[in-house]
C-alpha cells in the first residue's frame, strides 16, 4: 500500500522540533559531504532556515560517520573536527592509484606487500595526497592536481594509535585504523607500498559511532540529534554558572571562576543551557569567546 499524502502542518512541526545539535549520518558511497549537508538543509527548510555544516570531510568513494551540525552547533565545528577518528579500509594490493583510491589512474604492479606488512603507529610523518582538500596558496590541492599542475603537499605529523590488519585474502586486505584528526588513510595505505584504498569507512569520531547514525534519507521526525549541551560536553569540561555569571558570560564579560578546571577552555552552562565557550587568560579569568545564546 502506498503511503498517504503528507500533512504539510505535521511536516512543518516535525522540522521545527529538530533541535540545534549534532546529527549523526551514515554517508553513502558516491555522495560528497557537501551533498549530505545540502540534503539536511533542504529537510530543514532550505537556506533561510538554520545554518547547517559538517565536522570532517569524507571523500565521495568513502562511507561512514559524518557529523552534521545544525544551528548553533556549527560554532562547535573546530572542536568536533579535532576529535580522533576510527576507520576500516579495504586495500587493493599489488597496484597503485594516482589518487590513492578507485577514482584515480590505477597501475597494476603485481608486487604484493608482505603479510602482515609493517604497520606504523605513534607519531607518523606523512605526505597528504595531491588529490586532497588541503589548501596550497589559497587553492585546494585537488583543484590544482585536476588542472594538471604539479602539487607539492608538505609533510605533516599525525598520530596513529592503532593500525591492525584484520584479514588478508589474495590481493586484498582489511585494516582498522585509529588516528588523530588530519590523518590521511589513503597515504597510510599507499605508504605500505604497491597498495591503495579500495574501500574506506569511517566508523567513529571521538565518542560518536556509526552504529548510532541515521541513513541519509531518514525523515526529520525520526532524527535523534545529539543536543548542543551534550555535544559541548563531548569536547570540553562543563562549568555550571549561577544566574548572574550566566548573564555576564552571555554579554561576553570576563569571569572569575576559581572552581573551574585548570584547562585552557571550558564550556559555560546554566540550568542545562549552553551559554558560551570560555578561554582562560593569563590572569586566570575566563573570557567567553564563542556564544550560544540565540
Amino acid at each position: 500500500m502506498s503511503p498517504g499524502p503528507v500533512d504539510p502542518a505535521a511536516a512543518a512541526e516535525a522540522v521545527a522540533s529538530v533541535p540545534d545539535g549534532v546529527l549523526l549520518v551514515d554517508k553513502p558511497v558516491g555522495r560528497s559531504s557537501h551533498d549530505v549537508v545540502a540534503r539536511v538543509r533542504r529537510a530543514l527548510g532550505g537556506r533561510r532556515a538554520r545554518r547547517v555544516g559538517h565536522a570532517g570531510t569524507l571523500d565521495p568513494f568513502a562511507t561512514g560517520l559524518l557529523l552534521v551540525l545544525i544551528g548553533r552547533a556549527t560554532r562547535l565545528q573546530p572542536y568536533l573536527m579535532a576529535l580522533g577518528k576510527q576507520y576500516e579500509t579495504v586495500a587493493q594490493l599489488g597496484a597503485t592509484s594516482t589518487t590513492g583510491d578507485p577514482e584515480g589512474e590505477v597501475t597494476i604492479t603485481g608486487r604484493i606487500p608482505p603479510d602482515p606488512p609493517s604497520l606504523p603507529t605513534g607519531t607518523v610523518r606523512q605526505r597528504p595526497p595531491a588529490y586532497s582538500a588541503i589548501k596550497i596558496d589559497g587553492v585546494r590541492a585537488y583543484r590544482r592536481a585536476r588542472r594538471g599542475e604539479q602539487v607539492d603537499v608538505p609533510e605533516r605529523e599525525v598520530t596513529v594509535s592503532a593500525f591492525e590488519q584484520l584479514w588478508r585474502e589474495g590481493d586484498r586486505a582489511g585494516f582498522r585504523i585509529d588516528c588523530s584528526s588530519g590523518t590521511y588513510v589513503r597515504s597510510l595505505i599507499a605508504d605500505l607500498g604497491d597498495a591503495y584504498c579500495l574501500e574506506l569507512r569511517r566508523t567513529a569520531i571521538g565518542p560518536y559511532a556509526v552504529a548510532d547514525a541515521h541513513q541519509l534519507d531518514a525523515p526529520p521526525e525520526t532524527w535523534r540529534v545529539v543536543s548542543l549541551l551534550d555535544a559541548l560536553a563531548s569536547v570540553l569540561p562543563v562549568v555550571e554558572l549561577d544566574a548572574d555569571s550566566a548573564r555576564r558570560a552571555g554579554h561576553g564579560q570576563r569571569l572569575e571562576l576559581p572552581a573551574a578546571p585548570p584547562v585552557d577552555e571550558v564550556a559555560l552552562c546554566h540550568d542545562g543551557e549552553p551559554i558560551a565557550i570560555g578561554r582562560r587568560e593569563q590572569d586566570g579569568r575566563i573570557h567567553p569567546v564563542v556564544g550560544f545564546r540565540a
